[in-house]
């Protein structure tokens, strides 16, 4: 851990120019779901107390390089100062004269958001003078996006080569949950990796599979890899050029001592829709008119058994159609297998990824696994061995 957190760096009297992500859904200029904000508000609480200033650099949405007045963050400053109890004042700008006019104004025990960064080209360009402009502004930078740490803008990396920078307690959650889980894991290490493409989990599983002792492959991914040993899967999404590539990785991964987890029994219907028809087949038995849209009660019982044996569990994808009953049914039952052994003190686990938030939410379970990560396109290029120029810039 080169990174620096918030108990190692003097605040006092500081201005702490702080990397949030606060991108969150809105309807009719109100917030649809807080959880972002609620997530930074650690941060800035520990900040105010050690007699800091945070000043907020955020984005949101996409307005590429120009002021769009639909999405500026001025809407987002109450529900900030609900949240965070404590006042929170509003800069029009991000950089210049008005910006260092407001932080200036700032009394003591309060907050400012500055203007989306996204207004800015240099934003997104990662523009050297826009990060100085950006450093002009503070003493310090905290960066607590780790969302937002895959993107080498100048708010997420190019500011952090100017200023003492630190990781906020968000960050700081992210990055030693992940490093617990690939990083210095406790073994056997098991991964679920699923989705419904080979082609968007290359990396994912070239890096996996050197990492971890087991990795469940579900999904329409695992009707891939069926595919590829010849195995029929009718009506079934596949990748039918990738079977190739799916050999390959089965190949190294027997190389690698990795166990290969693939459904032996399958739940299939004809149509693509919620409580449609269905029967539970072998995983060799998928009628030619029919499809494959979960994992049968066979399968998931060997899935859990890969969780008992482990001692970490890293997540990313369901195992079916979990969005349409009944075809949740796998995903449901092993994220609450991992959930219980979480519970009892015998699993670490981690998730992370849109879908598999949503489909731990849905289980009920999100609250009960070790570490679910916010943060979607980050989390996925962390589990893919990639550095993240965000969290690369935290570690000079």
């Amino acid at each position: 851990m080169a990174w620096k957190t918030l108990d190692e760096v003097d605040l006092n009297g500081k201005t702490v120019l702080t990397r949030v992500d606060i991108n969150v859904p809105m309807e009719n200029g109100r917030v649809t779901d807080a959880t972002r904000i609620m997530r930074i508000i650690p941060t800035l609480r520990d900040i105010l107390a050690k007699g800091g200033r945070p000043v907020l650099l955020a984005h949101f949405d996409r307005p590429k390089g120009k002021p769009v007045p639909g999405m500026s963050l001025a809407p987002l400053r109450a529900p900030l100062e609900a949240a965070l109890g404590s006042p929170v004042a509003f800069c029009g700008e991000t950089v210049g004269e008005d910006a260092k006019a407001a932080i200036a104004a700032l009394p003591a025990g309060s907050t400012l958001l500055l203007e989306n960064t996204r207004f800015y080209p240099g934003e997104e360009a990662n523009d050297p003078e826009f990060a100085r402009a950006l450093a002009a502004l503070g003493d310090i930078y905290c960066n607590d996006a780790f969302s937002a740490a895959h993107r080498a803008h100048a708010s997420t990396e190019g500011v952090a080569h100017h200023l003492p920078a630190c990781a906020g307690r968000l960050m700081q959650a992210e990055l030693s949950a992940l490093e617990a889980a690939l990083a210095r894991p406790e073994r056997p290490v098991v991964a679920v990796v699923g989705g419904a493409k080979v082609s968007t989990n290359l990396d994912l599983l070239g890096n996996l599979i050197d990492k971890v002792d087991m990795i469940v492959i579900g999904g329409g991914m695992a009707n891939t890899f069926l595919a590829a040993q010849g195995i029929p899967v009718g009506k079934s999404l596949y990748e039918r050029d990738l079977a190739d590539t799916a050999r390959a990785i089965m190949e190294r991964a027997a190389e690698a001592d990795c166990d290969l987890i693939l459904p032996t029994d399958v739940v299939v219907a004809r149509e693509f829709a919620a409580h449609a028809p269905n029967m539970t087949v072998a995983a060799t038995a998928c009628p030619p008119d029919a499809m494959i849209l979960d994992a049968g009660p066979m399968a998931v019982a060997r899935i859990e058994g890969a969780f008992a044996r482990a001692k970490t569990l890293v997540w990313n994808g369901p195992l079916g159609a979990f969005e349409l009953e009944p075809f949740n049914m796998a995903t449901n039952a092993a994220a609450r297998a991992a959930a219980e052994l979480t519970r009892a003190g015998k699993l670490l686990s981690v998730a992370g990824g849109g879908d598999t938030v949503a489909a731990l939410n849905a289980a009920g379970v999100a609250e009960d696994f070790t570490y679910v990560s916010s943060a979607g396109g980050a989390f996925l290029e962390w589990m893919e061995g990639k550095t993240l120029p965000g969290v690369a810039a935290l570690n000079q």
